[in-house]
């Protein structure tokens, strides 16, 4: 496999009024490669882990588009830290309709990445997009009710309670903000056993990340099922899940596999963090790759039909 040098541009795009900001990394030599395009999960920016990713599928011949939503990062957008599947849809929408355009990327050749919710925003994403070429949703949120079981019973209606005085302070333009991630008991929207050290460990220093969301997604979280739509995906799709995780379910990310017409599935001995770093890291990417090398190479043609029917991958 060819190991390309890479490129990186800064490139912006418009979001119902706002601007985003994103990074393009581009193989050197490749004359318009198939497009990845990626955003991180719940409050995080792209600077949290997505770079190792993006370096690996440039470095294969893939261009990457990497982008931070309205309210996070160095985008703009207020109130910030505001985590809405609404919102965020909205953003994919808009960066894909971006990324189509520029004229350094094939962008009739695109792949869509996601991780945790953003992996639940590809899947919704790609239901209503049959223009997209594969799917890649990594530990993925996909029902509300199977994410909202893993909180904890007495963090739950506290979460709650935090959800209602986002949308009565809000209205009085006093926005109510809870904890991203913590440690077990406190009120965060992660707080599993080893949430705060797997999400903070990605944090580079000086990153423009913030520990906080505002407190109404958890009023929206339980009613956000991309799996309900999956049966719509037309691309070939990959869902990858880890079997210690204790944020998003394995058994809900392999139900949406199987319910894909072409889609995948593959079980990694994971938490819902360690996909990003080590070993975890390499066995993943390596599949990943895999997956796009016979769906949608990059150094020829997009491939033809695929039609694997809920087809599981060796992990």
């Amino acid at each position: 496999m060819n190991s390309y040098e890479i490129e990186t541009v800064e490139s912006r795009f418009i979001s119902k009024g706002d601007r985003c900001d994103g990074s393009l990394w581009l193989p050197k030599g490749v004359s318009r490669p198939p497009v990845i395009v990626m955003a991180h999960g719940f409050g995080a920016i792209r600077d949290v882990g997505l770079q190792a990713f993006a370096e690996r599928f440039s470095a294969s011949g893939y261009a990457v588009y990497a982008f931070d939503y309205r309210g996070f990062g160095h985008s703009e957008g207020k109130p910030r830290q505001w985590v809405s599947p609404r919102r965020q849809l909205q953003d994919w929408a808009a960066a894909i309709a971006h990324v189509r355009a520029l004229p350094q990327v094939d962008g009739e050749r695109l792949v869509l990445w996601g991780v945790s919710l953003s992996g639940g925003h590809v899947l919704q994403t790609a239901a209503h997009d049959h223009g997209v070429g594969a799917v890649i949703a990594q530990v993925p949120h996909v029902s509300g009710p199977a994410s909202i079981a893993q909180v904890p019973p007495l963090t739950l209606p506290r979460l709650s309670l935090a959800g209602i005085r986002d949308l009565i302070g809000g209205a009085f333009g006093k926005p109510h903000y809870a904890a991203t991630v913590g440690r077990p008991g406190d009120v965060a929207a992660l707080s599993a056993p080893g949430a705060w050290e797997g999400y903070v460990g990605m944090v580079p220093e000086g990153a423009p990340w913030e520990n906080r969301a505002r407190a109404r997604v958890f009023l929206e979280l339980p009613f956000y099922s991309p799996i309900r739509h999956v049966r719509r995906i037309k691309a070939p799709t990959l869902i990858l899940a880890g079997s210690r995780d204790t944020i998003v379910p394995a058994r809900s990310a392999r139900i949406a596999a199987e319910r894909i017409p072409n889609g995948r599935f593959a079980l990694l001995d994971t938490d819902h963090f360690e996909l990003h770093s080590g070993e975890a890291f390499e066995r993943n990417i390596s599949l990943q790759l895999a997956f796009l090398d016979e769906v949608l190479p990059a150094a020829k043609a997009a491939a033809s039909d695929h039609q694997t029917g809920g087809k599981e991958v060796a992990a």
